[in-house]
């Protein structure tokens, strides 16, 4: 077994059919059974995301902490932009140490308003590099963001072990920059934060790609966020593939591609199958060859 990620499962979402229709009409049963899916699929966390959520977030966020609570042990990863729905759903959350806020940004109003119930929750936090202006615009202004959010919740009595610093994914449709941007600050992290961990929004990489391309991306994604130390990503349970890497069961293309960006590369010709996706897909994130969606034919 090889280095492996806690993956936080995506798919308990406001804008996906089957969980979205559920929680408006407030309907236990599909949510239920995707919290079950999804757990079987071997998340370690299981985030459920109700968006904005203006109207009724309040109430919202804690029924569906409980609809989940009811049916499983997976811990939660409570994901809402609505403060107060956030508060209101780790007043209900059982295995508050466990669980995780998703997310607490570098936006002062945020930090005012979420710090103090993260605190007094004793959970884990995903420090969302997303500034004032929104995106940093290289690893340095991450940097800079990244101990902005530590010093408030190291002052609020929150450890580095319980924060999980996001470098935030950008859809590779928009170049490699700030691909890179973020494998720099994570190469940077421990000397920031000693003993913080770190996340990421992986499908937000393939943002904008036709669907069914869009799971190399992720996975080979995934792969060389691994050589800078990723602890933990949000991720598509139901990707069986993608919940290998996560376990560590695919050692072969993660010692490929690690081995690929110390600089030893692999003769293509050499390669079949998922080996030869990762491969096309790895020259395709790091700029080697250009983005089209036809990468993996070339």
């Amino acid at each position: 077994m090889g280095n492996t990620i806690l993956g936080i499962a995506e798919s308990i979402n406001i804008m996906g059919n089957r969980s979205g229709n559920a929680m408006k009409s407030r309907t236990a049963g599909p949510v239920q059974e995707m919290a079950k899916e999804e757990s079987a699929a071997g998340a370690a966390y299981l985030d459920l995301n109700i968006g904005p959520a203006r109207k009724d977030g309040t109430e919202l966020m804690p029924w569906v902490v409980q609809t989940v609570e009811a049916v499983t042990d997976t811990p939660l990863c409570l994901d809402t932009t609505n403060t107060d729905a956030m508060a209101a759903g780790f007043k209900v959350v059982k295995n508050k140490t466990a669980a995780i806020m998703n997310s607490i940004s570098a936006q002062p109003e945020r930090m005012e308003k979420l710090i103090p119930v993260a605190a007094e929750a004793g959970c884990n936090v995903v420090a969302l590099l997303w500034g004032p202006d929104g995106m940093p615009r290289d690893s340095n202004e991450r940097a800079a963001m990244a101990v902005d959010l530590m010093m408030a919740l190291s002052e609020a009595g929150i450890p580095n072990e319980k924060m999980l610093f996001d470098p935030i994914a950008t859809p590779i449709t928009l170049g490699t920059d700030q691909i890179n941007s973020g494998f720099e600050f994570l190469a940077m992290l421990q000397d920031i934060a000693p003993g913080a961990g770190s996340t990421i929004g992986l499908s937000n990489v393939s943002n904008g790609v036709a669907e069914h391309l869009r799971k190399h991306l992720d996975r080979t994604y995934l792969i060389m966020l691994m050589y800078y130390g990723l602890s933990t990503a949000i991720v598509n349970s139901y990707d069986a593939e993608l919940m290998a890497i996560c376990k560590g069961e695919r050692q072969e293309h993660v010692d490929m591609i690690h081995g690929m960006m110390n600089g030893n590369d692999v003769d293509p010709s050499s390669l079949s199958g998922i080996a030869l996706e990762h491969y096309k897909t790895y020259k395709c994130l790091t700029g080697e060859t250009l983005f089209s969606e036809s990468w993996l034919e070339l």
